[in-house]
């Protein structure tokens, strides 16, 4: 075995027990407990009394208590609104109009908590099957048991590939009940990181979730659940609970319609109650106070109900939920909706190495040859000599020890079984093979650091010796050998783990000859280059972080496709740096190496204060904080309860391919909400402005339960807009609030001249008589609800509404809401205080309808055109804009700078070519 590795496990060794001493100390009390009998366990009753006191041996999540959830949706700015309007209508005692407007917030809240439920139900059914089960003795005889019963005292078996269920001390004594001095090897990459396993004794501390990668043994359990090693450290994670980046902006959208609404309603209420003339449904003029007061409510209620984007809440969680569903068919379980909106909009994705890019398991990799020509033509493969890889890695074979689990030898003897000619065919690794016999075998020796076969050649009688180990002591057996050193300083430097391989020349066998260096790396998935790269044409930045030296990191980053850009993540809690030079570091690094949790959660912390929205996988308790910490934490396929529980998402397919899927279906679902956002703020402050002018100027308004019909009539048809065909943007998707705020206006202000245009025609050309103020309001109600519901054909996409076609479930469902609406216009409903208004003024209507929002289109492509982030920083000169604006000024300063540079380095070049070149032609013209 390479004594480097030897080294390596017997450093964790140690720095394992400098970390975890004081989560290893046992208390007198609980001593008492461990005193189990190794061969009999403990008895059924003791089990019981013992569950009792400690729990189930499970990390807990936070459950929310499902009533406290439920009314947790009928918070939040919109609500708010809906529920105003409720209680005025209580107050007016208009009990229909009440009904109503507690049935669509009632509506709103069983439809979010559902969609939520839905998605958690998906994770319960993932932990079921994810359920551990493990060997203990109990009442004398060896079980099988659920690992979530296991309590202090219980005695449990281990052996290779058992994932270990609780924290436990190891015994020294063997499953059969024989006494052991043997070591098991234990693989703690959930809590370190490190791809390489310790060592671990009689005495030692295993902890849970780690895996037993070599070895058998009894262990007795000293803690359970939270109380473990990995259940302490996930339960650190709760302390990070910030806002998700959605609920800002729902809230954002939702105060402004208040601020507005707000105003307008404080203006209703002072005209109306001191300057203004108010008459009654029969047109008497109200003189009393309480009497004028209540007939500026009812105007109140009609503004606040058009105030209210009753759907905006119900049709993105249905558009989530939808996403969500799609997601879960390509093995990507999503735990919070809310995580889809925000994976469409991150732009760096921080992947944890062994397991996620890597296969967490070392491979045989391109060797060096001796006596091959050029050091560089061996270490490419090129070149003819002596010595070949079949007889590298059948010299390495026979002095490999048989069945041994260790991970380089496993990688060894697995690479010669599939290079070998002899070996291919067999699947028992011994040392039989046809035409030799190893007739002794000395297995690695700390001190020698070296194994070592003497074997016999059947066919011609020859007897060699062959040895394998640490490959500067090789070398060194060899009598030196320059170019194999500079293979290992070579090997070395590009992080890769190396074994030499020599045998014997003589017939003395006392002088070795060197055949070659084998080498290994924890290789890359198949698909992670491919991953990588789709991820960078969608605008996402991939960072390496890993436990692994830094030599190693690089090599890997290479491997994949990446720059070598690999910071060591000590620097990034320099004390003698500014935070922003920290941040300048972390976001330029292609990867961080020699990374510990604290590290993970510093470099999310550190992009996310330069406003990156950041996406962080990983598997094991020790991602667990920065999980949480991130905007979207990605839990890979294998990974622990604790990063399960700290996680967003939750991928069952091993490797980050799904990943792209993800990002895909969260950017088609991006736009779908955001081109409903778009619509429905522009149509509310369409609705808000167009009544606020006509109930103060013309004292125009529509029955409130018209415009009810008109909220939750069209929201009900936009539901549908989670099935329609999206355009998947090629860079992470942003909200531009500033942007999205101002054309919802500019949009807002055109429908409601075109609404003016259509009352005052009406108003004109119906003729005058009882039922003309029923009609000219059953035309405005047929014009509110279809012309700004059309724009959505234009909001869907930010270029011309030709260039992506809508779906027809969602065409349908647009136009077939409009087609009702017509019809119940053309013919009234009395019900709804709609008077019937004849096909013409209705197919009219309709038709007008649809062409402005062709128009519109117009103005909105080129809004978008010409919005940028310097103009909305110019218009709401927050502070984070202005720092933001001038630090983009800066950046484009810098870039000019260095672009100048290099132009001029480029003309140097090609100028010192051209003279070179001159320079050539001259002396080969002197020369003849």
């Amino acid at each position: 075995m390479d004594a480097a590795a030897h080294e390596h496990k017997n450093h964790d060794h140690e720095h394992e027990h400098d970390h975890v001493e004081v989560a290893d100390a046992i208390d007198a009390e609980l001593e008492q407990l461990l005193q189990t009998d190794p061969l009999k366990g403990l008895t059924d009753a003791e089990v019981q009394e013992r569950l009792a006191k400690f729990g189930k041996n499970e990390i807990p999540e936070k459950k929310t208590n499902p009533i406290l959830k439920f009314l947790s949706y009928f918070g939040g700015a919109i609500s708010y609104l809906l529920e105003l309007a409720t209680i005025v209508s209580a107050i007016l005692g208009d009990w229909i109009d009440f009904g109503i407007l507690v049935f669509v917030l009632v509506a709103n809240a069983i439809i979010g908590f559902h969609e939520e439920a839905k998605a958690e139900s998906a994770l319960d059914a993932l932990k079921n099957t994810l359920a551990l089960k493990c060997r203990a003795w109990r009442n004398g005889e060896l079980v099988e048991v659920d690992a979530a019963l296991l309590v202090p005292g219980d005695v449990i078996a281990l052996r290779l590939g058992d994932i270990i269920p609780a924290d436990a001390r190891l015994l020294g004594i063997g499953v059969t009940g024989n006494a052991t001095e043997g070591t098991l090897q234990i693989d703690q990459a959930a809590l370190t990181g490190e791809s390489l396993p310790v060592s671990k004794g009689k005495g030692s501390i295993v902890y849970s979730s780690s895996i037993v990668k070599q070895g058998q043994q009894l262990a007795v359990v000293t803690k359970t659940g939270i109380n473990t090693f990995i259940g302490r450290a996930a339960n650190l994670i709760s302390i990070t609970t910030e806002e998700g980046h959605f609920q800002k902006v729902i809230n954002q959208i939702g105060n402004f319609l208040i601020v507005m609404t707000v105003v307008m309603v404080v203006i209703i209420l002072a005209v109306n109650m001191t300057a203004k003339k108010v008459y009654d449904e029969n047109h008497v003029e109200a003189t009393e106070t309480g009497q004028r007061f209540k007939l500026a409510l009812k105007q109140v209620l009609i503004l606040t109900i058009a105030a209210i984007p009753v759907g905006l809440p119900t049709v993105m969680s249905a558009t989530m939920a939808v996403g969500a569903s799609q997601l879960a068919k390509k093995q990507v379980i999503v735990k919070r909706l809310t995580a889809i909106e925000e994976l469409a909009s991150v732009s760096i994705l921080c992947s944890d190495k062994t397991g996620t890019l890597t296969l967490n398991q070392l491979t045989f990799d391109k060797p060096y040859l001796a006596n091959r020509g050029s050091t560089a033509d061996n270490l490419e493969g090129n070149g003819t000599g002596r010595y070949t890889e079949e007889d590298l890695l059948l010299m390495a074979y026979f002095a490999s020890e048989p069945g041994a689990q260790d991970p380089i030898e496993k990688a060894t003897r697995d690479a010669a079984h599939e290079r070998v000619a002899l070996l291919r065919e067999r699947t028992v690794q011994d040392h039989n093979i046809p035409g030799y016999h190893v007739e002794e075998f000395i297995p690695f020796n700390p001190t020698a650091k070296f194994t070592e076969a003497t074997v016999i050649n059947q066919t011609t009688g020859e007897r060699f010796r062959c040895i394998k180990g640490a490959p500067q002591v090789i070398v060194r057996m060899c009598g030196g050998h320059e170019e194999a050193n500079t293979a290992v300083i070579d090997l070395a430097r590009r992080g890769l783990r190396a074994l030499g391989v020599a045998r014997t020349i003589d017939a003395e066998r006392q002088k070795f000859e060197m055949i070659g260096m084998i080498s290994l790396l924890d290789p890359p998935r198949p698909d992670s280059a491919q991953t990588i790269k789709e991820c960078s044409e969608f605008g996402v930045g991939v960072r390496m972080i890993t436990g692994d030296q830094l030599i190693i990191a690089k090599e890997v980053a290479h491997r994949l496709g990446m720059q070598r850009a690999i910071l060591d993540a000590g620097k990034l809690i320099d004390p003698n740096v500014e935070e922003e030079a920290l941040i300048d570091r972390c976001i330029k690094a292609d990867g961080f190496a020699q990374v510990i949790p604290e590290h993970k959660y510093r470099v999310v912390e550190l992009m996310q204060k330069r406003g990156l929205l950041v996406g962080m996988t990983g598997d094991g308790v020790n991602d667990a904080p920065a999980l949480k910490k991130a905007n979207v934490g990605i839990a890979v396929e294998g990974c622990t309860d604790a990063a399960r529980s700290a996680a967003d998402i939750v991928l069952l397919a091993p490797g980050l391919s799904t990943i792209v899927d993800g990002i895909k279906t969260s950017r088609a679902i991006f736009q779908r909400m955001r081109s409903y956002a778009l619509y429905r703020i522009a149509s509310t402050i369409h609705f808000l402005i167009f009544f606020f002018i006509t109930l103060l100027a013309f004292d125009f308004s529509l029955p409130d339960r018209l415009i009810i019909l008109i909220a939750v009539l069209n929201d009900a048809a936009t539901l549908v807009i989670a099935f329609d065909n999206a355009k998947i943007s090629r860079r992470p998707d942003k909200w531009r609030i500033g942007q999205l705020i101002s054309l919802s206006f500019i949009l807002g202000l055109l429908l409601m001249g075109i609404s003016f245009a259509h009352y005052f025609v009406a108003r004109d050309l119906v003729p005058q008589g009882p039922d003309h103020d029923g009609i000219v309001q059953t035309i405005m109600y047929l014009q509110v609800s279809s012309c700004p519901h059309f724009v959505i054909f234009s909001t869907r996409v930010e270029t011309w509404f030709w260039t992506s076609i809508p779906s027809w479930t969602f065409t349908i469902a647009i136009v077939g809401t409009q087609i009702f609406a017509m019809f119940m216009s053309i013919f009234g409903v009395h019900f709804l205080d709609a008077t019937a208004i004849g096909w013409g003024w209705g197919v009219g209507v309709l038709a007008v309808s649809f062409l402005m929002f062709m128009l519109l289109d117009v103005v909105k492509v080129l809004v978008i055109k010409y919005w940028s982030f310097e103009l909305t920083a110019m218009l709401w000169p927050a502070p984070a804009r202005r720092a933001k604006l001038l630090k983009r000024r800066e950046d484009a300063l810098n870039k000019k700078r260095v672009n100048a540079n290099l132009d001029k380095l480029r003309r140097a070049a090609v100028l010192a070519g051209i003279v070179g070149h001159w320079r050539d032609v001259t002396l080969s013209a002197k020369k003849h």
